[in-house]
């Protein structure tokens, strides 16, 4: 069952894509991320998973993952 959620900077320590609300994303049910970026450079990144995503975007902390969805455990 694929995920939602959102990338949430406290801090942009680089100066591009501002603070609050800047990435909305989907996990999907195969480990597979896709970001979408609200900024005002616009743009889609896909990711192998949650952790790579996070090593990349989450700068040390300064920026973090709020899910929207709760996560949903067993099968069908």
């Amino acid at each position: 069952m694929p995920r939602r959620f959102l990338l949430i900077r406290d801090l942009d320590d680089v100066g591009v894509s501002g603070t609050g609300v800047v990435a909305e994303g989907v996990l999907s049910s195969t480990g597979k991320v896709v970001l979408f970026w609200l900024t005002h450079y616009k743009s889609v990144g896909v990711y192998d998973s949650i952790e790579d995503c996070s090593a990349i975007h989450c700068h040390g902390g300064l920026t973090y993952i709020q899910w929207i969805d709760a996560e949903v455990l067993g099968g069908l």
